[in-house]
């Protein structure tokens, strides 16, 4: 049987930012990602995780075409970006959308829903007469949770979750690929998280739709991920299949990861690397393996030479002690 082919690739993306300091100071390098490489194919989803400053909203901007990658390329439908014509660089705009962290900050407050969700259509499907854009736009709000009542309001008169639900609907009004999710719950209650979750869930068993997930806690992950890729200090660290990474973590900063968080069955085992101390500044990042400073496990080779990213049975890992 033929591999599915992969709708979203990354291949050894870099984003790097130069920072001026002064006239007479020598300018410094902030490298926030540093070699990501990864394949995703139609229902399936990628999720991203790590700490703050890990490199993950940084990658997702790369995605979503929002930035252009310093090195290294990003493929949609076998299409590389860098490369597109304008006219194939608005289809593959279409394809790929995103959702971000702040609902209320990504929508036009003086617009009413009705009209935030219309506007995709209204710029990208100009042939399409007012009736097929209301359909669709009925539509795909009462397929997030939803009712037609609310198109006539405004995004204040919305909660929290409401307005997740509004952001992610205008995400699908194009009928995308791809969407990055970056960080759609982290501002959410956890009831109302585990709504969203299963929302989206739905949505991508019925469209075939990809996620690339960024979160900053493995919890949010387990039950939608497909696969996990942990990223730290602008670079993954551990890569492989959703269960098999939660099973048994391999990389110690993954295993710190699963230590600090919350579990509700207090019999549970969990990891014992215990995450100490702050991530490194990345303009000036240590020597060897980044996470070395914070390792228990580290020894003289971490703290000199940087470990690769090698395929070790089911999973990719960037770690000496593995």
């Amino acid at each position: 049987m033929t591999a599915p082919e992969p709708v979203l690739e990354g291949k050894d993306l870099r984003q790097y930012y130069t920072l001026v300091r002064g006239p007479f100071q020598k300018a410094l390098t902030l490298k926030a990602v540093d070699g990501v490489s990864f394949a995703l194919t139609r229902g399936k989803t990628l999720a991203v995780v790590g700490e703050s400053g890990s490199g993950k909203s940084t990658l997702a901007r790369m995605l979503a075409m929002i930035e252009p990658p310093t090195a290294g390329r990003v493929m949609i439908d076998g299409v590389e970006v860098a490369h597109a014509s304008r006219h194939t660089l608005r289809a593959l705009r279409s394809t790929v959308q995103m959702v971000f962290q702040d609902p209320y900050g990504s929508l036009n407050p003086r617009q009413k829903v009705k009209s935030i969700l219309e506007e995709p259509l209204v710029i990208n499907r100009p042939e399409m007469s007012g009736k097929e854009r209301s359909d669709i736009v009925r539509d795909t709000l009462v397929r997030v949770g939803l009712r037609p009542e609310h198109l006539q309001r405004y995004p204040h008169m919305f909660s929290g979750g409401q307005r997740q639900r509004i952001a992610i609907a205008r995400a699908l009004m194009l009928r995308p690929h791809v969407l990055v999710l970056d960080e759609p719950v982290s501002a959410l209650d956890l009831s109302v998280q585990a709504q969203i979750l299963n929302i989206l869930m739905e949505l991508q068993a019925e469209f075939r739709l990809a996620y690339v997930f960024i979160s900053h806690g493995l919890a949010v992950v387990r039950h939608i991920a497909d696969d996990v890729m942990v990223m730290y200090l602008g670079r993954p660290v551990e890569y492989g299949p959703s269960e098999a990474l939660f099973t048994e973590p391999r990389h110690p900063y993954t295993s710190a990861l699963m230590a600090a968080t919350p579990v509700a069955d207090p019999g549970r085992r969990t990891a014992h690397v215990r995450l100490e101390g702050e991530m490194p500044s990345p303009i000036h990042p240590p020597a060897g393996c980044a996470f070395h400073p914070r390792c228990p496990r580290a020894f003289d080779r971490c703290r000199s030479e940087r470990p690769e990213l090698e395929t070790k049975g089911d999973r990719q890992v960037a770690c000496f002690a593995v």
